[in-house]
């Protein structure tokens, strides 16, 4: 008798420790909600991967992939970023560090720069980037 009351309560306690485990591993399912790698965008594009929307190519894209432009030299001045442009067609699309949104340029036909406002990137020994009628970036 006293050997079926001994393995009752082990059995009962058993199963109490396992209710509680899987209480406890259902409360730390529900409080952990952030997925590694699910950072995207309206777009869809993951940033966490490098990815970013262009609005030019239609899709998402690493801007870092595009052609890199850097500060233009300035006496004194020495910078660790860098903007990038990437083209499609008859439009550039720049994606400077100083801007949140990219910034979609347009040329009327072969060889003319590409202009929106004040503007201007210039296909010349690579490319230059002016904004009002000041070199702001330059790159290959």
């Amino acid at each position: 008798m006293k050997k079926v009351f001994l393995f009752s309560v082990i059995i009962v306690l058993s199963f109490s420790c396992a209710k509680k485990v899987s209480q406890e591993n259902k409360t730390e399912a529900k409080s952990e909600k952030v997925i590694v790698g699910g950072d995207v965008d309206s777009h869809g594009c993951k940033a966490s991967a490098g990815y970013t929307w262009s609005i030019v190519k239609n899709k998402c894209i690493r801007t870092f992939e595009g052609t890199k432009l850097s500060h233009a030299e300035e006496s004194g001045k020495t910078y660790t970023t860098a903007a990038y442009v990437v083209f499609e067609g008859n439009k550039a699309e720049l994606f400077l560090d100083t801007q949140k949104e990219s910034i979609v340029l347009e040329r009327k036909s072969e060889g003319d720069s590409w202009v929106n406002g004040d503007l201007q990137l210039i296909p010349w020994k690579g490319y230059v980037l002016k904004k009002a009628g000041k070199i702001i970036y330059t790159g290959q």
